[in-house]
């Protein structure tokens, strides 16, 4: 575009409408040697404050402009003046700015408060920042002509994004004294119920009757509750994973954007791999929740061949042990220098709300995973998963072979190189017998041999050296990953699995709100469907379902066992090779490669049997207690040692089974014995440590007030000295 230098060869604009703005303008580019380039519109001056009113009434950022700066000069003050001399001069400065009152925002350095002037925001909590602002000149040499330059068209503030209006999140307009109170809570499940597609009569349904428990029932909060409804639906419509056509500098400004929800961030570079860890406020507070003095796990494997990055999941176990993801890490890097990088910043995160929390066992699903710096890290032992090596060889014995009976043979025989850990034999010989016994499957041999064989001994020796994890844990985290499966993948095209920012918009926005959304439902009982649907999500609670008498067993064999269906009597699910880890199932469930209900039922049956070998996870811990036992030297430190260990171990595994078996808590934590802590301890977010006294902040304002006071007594010393030297001289 051309740019003008001089005011004259710019036309003059007068648009016929009542009222117009900038929109309705052709805007020219000036500069001069004295001026920077700047956008520049002539119209007339008795028609300066119908723009304003236009420029007001903006549909995606509706506010007020104030007069910011204000100059004027005198008629025939000028003896020489330029075409661009100012008769007057104003700086119109929108109301949700300059100063930011907002999360994290700060007033201008000169200023110590708010100034008083005219058309600004309803109150100071309005400013955002806002940077959107434009010049009104008077013109010296044409007083009916007024010179409009805008600085800044856009309304956004320092960082570049929008900070107020229907496209801020963030945004509250003028008339916030009169909306009811919303808690996050109230605000969270709104939003959860928006994203999940609920029609929105029944999300403001819903919404009302979450505060009603604040306000009552008013027709003009009635109304406000559906303004605020369609507000936050419009969001929704109109968020967006794209926030740049590049994607790292989308990813660049949702971090930015979003410093809450990120516990840790590394752009890619030359020598640094990209690396974003995503922390929710929630998750946060589930973690801290859930993980305290019990388990963490992870889900490494998701996106492995079909997304940019991987992801990875860090997994707690809510009370009823379904697996809840409390975070997530989008990397491909997996060395122990990057590695301990984000985990040392989640670690911390959490420390700067709870001192006191710690965990008891971490559970990985690759021995890839530098399981050292995980123990470094979180202090605590390691724990290892099957479920990724179940899931991965049963997905592809039936992918890659046609004949269910074949399969369940190299099913079985898959499963004797794992146990071949704990009989005592060499793993080779069960691993040349599959070679050997279903050489004609070519498909699956192929697939094994590329893919298997040359890592096996690596997961073998991870699942030797670490204990294993129980069938419950494996199916939670397959639920979990499964649930995540099919989130992701559902509605998505090729393109989008290339961009990160689409990636963790789906997480942060649709996968976050339907685990609140479960939660919440499973606590407070507010939709019973969700509720029902969240419970038997896993298939150890759906296999509890199952009523006992509808497994029937092969006492002849032990080849296989029988479960009769709930729902249709005369149909009747085969197990094969019951008691294994390794059992195969011919449900629908169980032939898309995933550990069925049917498989969890009959190994609990066979726990109970002596025909039936021990899980794998209870030969590993029939191990741990015999290297405990191991006798020490007679009558040595080493004996008091063990026997002090043995006896703590003792005693918090039979509170635990307590806890777990109890169908009343109150009387086993009567049973408990007490723990006194100090009373302004109480208050501390998350649980004291034992024995310790929680000792509370001191306040800066505690230490104004302390420091006022002694203050006000000098003053008083001072004052009561002088009136008795007074009455002394009198």
């Amino acid at each position: 575009m051309e740019v003008k230098d001089s005011i004259d060869d710019i036309p003059v604009q007068d648009p016929p409408d009542e009222e117009f703005s900038a929109a309705d303008l052709t805007w020219t580019k000036f500069g001069t040697t004295e001026h920077h380039i700047v956008d520049v519109a002539l119209i007339p001056y008795d028609r300066v404050e119908v723009f304003i009113s236009g420029e007001s009434s903006n549909v995606e950022c509706p506010t007020r402009f104030h007069i910011a700066r204000s100059r004027k000069r005198e008629v025939d003050g000028l003896k020489n003046y330029k075409s661009d001399e100012y008769l007057q001069h104003r700086l119109y400065w929108c109301s949700f700015g300059p100063e930011n009152y907002g999360a994290g925002g700060t007033i201008l350095p000169s200023r110590k408060y708010r100034l008083n002037t005219r058309n600004r925001a309803a109150r100071p909590q309005s400013m955002r920042g806002c940077t959107c602002r434009f010049a009104v000149k008077r013109l010296y040499a044409r007083p009916s002509l007024a010179l409009i330059i805008y600085h800044e068209r856009r309304h956004v503030n320092k960082s570049g994004f929008v900070c107020h209006g229907p496209l801020d999140r963030d945004a509250i307009g003028p008339r916030a004294k009169r909306i009811p109170y919303i808690c996050s809570e109230i605000q969270q499940q709104t939003m959860s119920l928006i994203y999940l597609g609920i029609p929105e009569e029944n999300v403001l349904k819903t919404h009302l009757e979450g505060i009603q428990r604040y306000c009552g029932s008013d027709a003009r909060v009635n109304n406000f509750a559906s303004q605020y409804v369609q507000k936050l639906g419009m969001i929704v419509k109109r968020s967006t994973h794209e926030l740049d056509l590049d994607d790292q500098a989308s990813i660049r400004i949702w971090a930015e954007r979003n410093k809450k929800s990120v516990f840790f961030y590394q752009d890619s570079s030359d020598t640094d791999p990209f690396i974003l860890g995503i922390q929710t406020e929630w998750q946060l507070q589930q973690m801290i929740r859930f993980s305290h003095h019990s388990l963490l796990a992870c889900d490494s494997s998701f996106g492995i061949h079909k997304l940019k990055y991987p992801l990875y999941t860090l997994l707690a176990f809510d009370s009823r042990h379904h697996a809840l993801p409390v975070a997530w890490v989008i990397t491909r890097t997996i060395t122990k220098q990057d590695v301990s990088k984000w985990m040392k910043a989640l670690v911390d995160r959490i420390y700067t709300v709870d001192l006191t929390w710690k965990i008891i066992g971490f559970i990985i699903d690759d021995p890839a995973i530098e399981f050292e710096t995980i123990r470094d890290i979180f202090s605590c032992p390691m724990l290892f998963s099957l479920w990724r090596v179940r899931r991965s060889w049963l997905k592809n014995v039936i992918n890659k072979c046609s004949n269910i009976e074949v399969q369940r043979e190299m099913f079985k025989c898959l499963g004797k190189i794992i146990y071949s850990i704990w009989n005592g034999t060499d793993y080779m010989i069960a691993l040349e017998e599959l070679l050997k016994d279903f050489v004609d499957q070519t498909a699956f041999m192929k697939y094994f041999k590329s893919c298997w064989v040359p890592k096996i001994e690596m997961w073998l020796m991870a699942m030797k050296s670490l204990p294993l994890a129980s069938q419950e844990s494996c199916g939670a985290i397959e639920a979990y990953h499964v649930k995540l499966k099919l989130k992701i993948y559902e509605d998505s095209q090729l393109d989008a699995l290339e961009r990160v920012d689409w990636l963790v918009h789906k997480l942060t926005m649709e996968i976050h709100s339907s685990y609140w959304l479960d939660v919440y439902a499973d606590e407070s009982g507010s939709f019973p469907a969700v509720k029902e649907e969240y419970i038997s999500s896993t298939s150890w609670h759906r296999a509890l379902q199952i009523p006992d008498d509808s497994v029937i067993f092969d006492d002849k064999d032990r080849l296989f066992a029988k479960v009769v269906s709930q729902k249709d009597n005369n149909l009747t699910r085969m197990v094969w090779n019951p008691g294994s880890e390794f059992a195969f199932c011919d449900c629908s469930w169980s032939m898309q490669g995933n550990l069925c209900k049917h498989v969890i039922k009959v190994n609990m049956f066979c726990e109970s049997k002596e025909d039936y070998p021990p899980s794998l996870s209870h030969q590993a811990f029939q191990q741990l207690l015999v290297d405990i036992w191991r006798k020490p030297m007679d009558d040595s430190i080493e004996l008091d040692q063990s026997l002090a260990w043995v006896t703590q171990m003792h005693q918090k595994i039979q509170r635990l089974v307590e806890l777990t078996t109890s169908s009343n808590i109150a009387t086993v934590t009567n049973n408990l014995p007490l723990k006194w802590v100090g009373r302004r301890g109480r208050t501390f977010v998350g649980k004291p440590g034992e024995g310790t006294l929680a000792l509370p902040p001191i306040s800066r304002n505690s230490v104004k007030r302390k420091t006022v006071s002694k203050k006000k007594n000098r003053k008083r010393k001072r004052l009561r000295t002088l009136l008795n030297n007074q009455a002394t001289v009198s």
